[in-house]
């Protein structure tokens, strides 16, 4: 069996469940072994009287002797049954569409029920909650269970025994592609080995070292594409001659404010990089709210007055339009000779025709839109300058892609990534990095606020209170649905309960990321235009558009996320000139406040935060949510795995540099690699 055979090779796939696996992106028997865990459960000790009280609501496991024979069906009526507690209190069971329960349950019988746990009076129930013997429950608790981001009508369970099955079918497959004198330097443990005991870890330790052997192959096939790209790159001769910057002077002497010194740094690095001998690509890294956009304006007005095109891709269709309708705003206040024009997916027909026609004749020198600015049709005039963000970095593709229509731009790619500049230098070895390290004077810092859960009813008040003043609000959770493995608030659940908690005083929007890309535009751009006033969203709105008017955002279960992804969230409000809030809501129930959320209240400082989640991340962090979801790895983190990081980089650096006997071998078998994830990248597309 291939690693890019389809799952509905493997035994208990058939189409219907194949499709089901599609839509949480698995098609191949790859994409099934690389659909990691997105947290792990353990289940806890039998509750004990004195806490079982404290959870109401909330589930819990519960031993008890079954005193009563269960009643009804279990199909179109529910089964019941009622159980007496060690400690002497009664709760009913209840199960839907569950047919065979009633003869599995026998009165007089010890059990161990694990469930979701509710009060009614004076007795408790538990609804369909899962049923061990104490040996089986024992069992259960020696190992760490496997929680996978699921879809409707997709079980865990189902994702469990696919996993397994793929994994024993394909264990004698090929997976080694990493030299072995690194895995024995590091003290790595198998690939298959690694890929077995991330997904059915037997404890915590054995968890730990597979995840760290699989962050090492993620930051390894990153540092050996970055180091092929840039040995396969000439150092190609600068054709363009910059002579007149007279818009851009103009420009920057009619805003109505001052740039920054980081800004000025930066936009003299851009124009250095204009003026030398070779065309270069650079990093502009800068804070949220630091001003990268109006430099990328700059940079654009720049070649526009030299005659040159620039092409800005941004990773959505809602981004894009923003910063077209953001630009076109520009040229006319500043009454600039230029033409913008926009290219998405959705630009058909007549008009699609004319955007084309105008890129190809130079009539258009702001060139906007998605991914389908790279496409064959594409034609351009004369391409000086490529930005795009780190979420579509600009690489090797793209630019062998314009190469072959004879254009050679210089790359600028802009980063809102705190990322230390140690860490940096590896991430980005290929490009010269610029550091805005500022942030302008006109904005006003976002006020934050740790509260506990008992102060929601407040926050729930300053929304309305910023709502009816004509602004906006956004919400936080973790989770897209209810799940019984993970305590915390979702966004499906919370969207209805705002909805009707604030009626008619402010209309209330969903977004997560299994929602089609065109349902998650059309959100978007309702709430980017104001025609939602609260936005309930999981972490998909980190990376998000450029929402003046949005002053407040409530971040749940705040202990849960990693400073620097929680000071990303925090800067999807503070971009206009209104006072902005962020309110961080603790709901680990200690009786100290975290010290991370201290931490992330007490400054506004990106840089300072990363280094700060530098030194306080523990080897346990990872169990739960990831910590920050940039550059596209499954599992590393770039803060909690930076030794990590930094010894791949220097693996790598070693490798190239001694080019050992076995070098040509070793190589071979990691571009074969390579070949092999391309491949099935290509078929899932």
């Amino acid at each position: 069996m291939l690693l890019t055979d389809p799952i509905t090779k493997l035994k208990g796939i058939g189409e219907k469940t194949a499709a089901l696996f599609g839509r949480v992106g698995v098609f191949s028997c790859y994409d099934l072994i690389t659909f990691y865990p997105r947290s792990y459960f353990a289940y806890p000790d039998p509750v004990q009287e004195d806490s079982f009280l404290e959870k109401s609501g909330k589930s819990c496991c519960v031993e008890a002797v079954i005193t009563h024979p269960v009643t009804g069906r279990g199909g179109k009526l529910p089964a019941t049954m009622t159980v007496i507690q060690s400690f002497g209190c009664e709760i009913e069971c209840i199960w839907y569409r569950s047919p065979y329960i009633r003869h599995q349950l026998s009165p007089g019988t010890r059990r161990i029920f694990y469930g979701p746990i509710e009060k009614h009076g004076n007795r408790y129930r538990m609804q369909q909650p899962k049923v061990f013997t104490p040996q089986e429950y024992l069992q259960k608790q020696r190992r760490l269970q496997p929680v996978y981001s699921l879809t409707k009508g997709l079980k865990n369970s189902s994702v469990c025994k696919a996993v397994d099955v793929a994994l024993t079918m394909l264990d004698q497959q090929p997976g080694e592609y990493v030299p072995e004198r690194f895995l024995k330097k590091r003290g790595l443990m198998s690939y298959w080995g690694a890929l077995r005991h991330l997904h059915f870890p037997d404890d915590f330790e054995d968890l730990k070292e597979a995840r760290r052997r699989l962050c090492y192959n993620e930051f390894f096939d990153f540092a050996m594409e970055m180091h092929e790209e840039r040995e396969g790159e000439e150092a190609l001769p600068n054709p363009y001659v910059f002579s007149s910057f007279n818009h851009k002077d103009a420009v920057i002497s009619q805003l109505p404010y001052e740039l920054t010194q980081g800004q000025r740094d930066a936009l003299s690095d851009i124009l250095r990089d204009f003026a030398g001998e070779h065309v270069t690509q650079r990093l502009i890294q800068g804070d949220v709210g630091s001003g990268k956009t109006i430099l990328a304006f700059l940079a654009m007005v720049s070649c526009a007055e030299n005659g040159y095109q620039t092409v800005m891709m941004a990773p959505t269709e809602v981004l894009a339009r923003q910063h077209y309708e953001t630009f076109l705003g520009l040229i006319e206040q500043y009454d600039l000779p230029y033409k913008a024009v926009l290219l998405t997916g959705t630009v058909k027909g007549k008009e699609r025709k004319e955007v084309l026609s105008s890129i190809a004749s130079g009539e258009a020198f702001f060139v906007l839109g998605t991914h389908a600015l790279f496409q064959e049709k594409v034609i351009y005039h004369k391409l000086a300058l490529a930005i795009t963000d780190e979420q579509h970095r600009f690489g090797v593709k793209q630019r062998k892609m314009l190469s072959e229509k004879g254009q050679t731009p210089f790359s600028l790619v802009m980063s809102a990534t705190p990322i230390p500049r140690t860490l940096a230098m590896i991430l980005y070895q290929n490009m010269n990095i610029s550091v805005i390290s500022d942030v302008p004077a006109r904005r006003k810092p976002i006020k934050n606020a740790l509260i506990t859960p008992s102060l929601r009813r407040k926050a729930y008040q300053m929304i309305l209170k910023e709502v009816s003043q004509g602004h906006q609000a956004m919400v936080i959770c973790p989770l897209v649905e209810e799940s019984d493995k993970m305590e915390g608030e979702n966004v499906t659940d919370y969207a209805s309960m705002l909805s009707e908690l604030f009626g008619d005083k402010a209309s209330v929007g969903l977004l997560y990321g299994p929602m089609k890309p065109e349902q998650k535009d059309e959100v978007m751009t309702r709430f980017a235009k104001g025609r939602l006033d609260v936005l309930v969203s999981t972490t998909v709105i980190e990376v998000g558009v450029n929402v003046p008017n949005a002053t407040v955002i409530l971040i749940e279960d705040a202990q849960r996320f990693g400073l620097a992804q929680l000071h990303q969230l925090r800067g999807r409000v503070g971009r206009g000139d209104a006072q902005s809030y962020c309110m961080f809501v603790d709901t680990s129930g200690g009786k100290e406040p975290s010290k991370r959320l201290c931490v992330m209240t007490s400054s506004n400082d990106g840089f300072y935060l990363a280094n700060e989640d530098l030194k306080m991340r523990g080897p346990g962090d990872f169990y739960g949510i990831r910590q920050s979801g940039d550059f596209a790895f499954a599992l590393a983190d770039l803060y909690q795995d930076s030794d990590l990081l930094k010894e791949v980089g220097e693996d790598v650096r070693v490798f190239f540099e001694e080019k050992t006997d076995t070098f040509e071998k070793d190589l071979d078998a990691i571009r074969r690699h390579q070949g092999l994830v391309s491949q099935v990248t290509y078929h899932n597309l």
